[in-house]
């Protein structure tokens, strides 16, 4: 089985490109923290390139900026390239099957004028039921 879960923030903004084919593609990397310190007492990180394909691949390239924290949860892919001095190299890339954001969107933000309803905006009005009085003579059905 090849799955990886990962939380961490964006280092970048996303890079939102199409395929040939018309299919939305979105690249980018996120910083994660690691659970203990070196000792030197300083928090490791470690970096991820993450690859968003489709209807993902827009919402993240339209949702999400350098320093948003998202979860992050798909599978590890390998691939292996030659670089411009054609040194033979190998590159870790997680694939997306799906990402949380964990940045709540800000009011102030311009962008596309998307703002995330409050919960208080998206709960409709609700009166409590009044209560009935129960007559209850005493007589038990089995």
């Amino acid at each position: 089985m090849n799955k990886v879960f990962l939380i961490g923030n964006l280092t970048r903004d996303p890079e939102l490109t199409e395929t040939a084919g018309g299919v939305s593609v979105c690249h980018f990397a996120i910083a994660v923290n690691r659970s203990y310190t070196g000792s030197d007492g300083e928090r490791q990180t470690d970096f991820f390139n993450v690859t968003a394909w489709r209807g993902l691949a827009d919402t993240v390239a339209r949702y999400t900026r350098k320093g948003n924290k998202v979860a992050v949860s798909g599978s590890i892919q390998i691939r292996n390239y030659e670089d411009n001095q054609g040194q033979r190299r190998t590159a870790v890339d997680v694939i997306a099957q799906d990402i949380e954001f964990l940045t709540a969107k800000s009011s102030g933000s311009e962008d596309d004028g998307y703002e995330a309803p409050s919960p208080a905006q998206n709960a409709p009005a609700r009166k409590k039921p009044a209560l009935q009085s129960f007559d209850d003579d005493g007589d038990i059905p089995f």
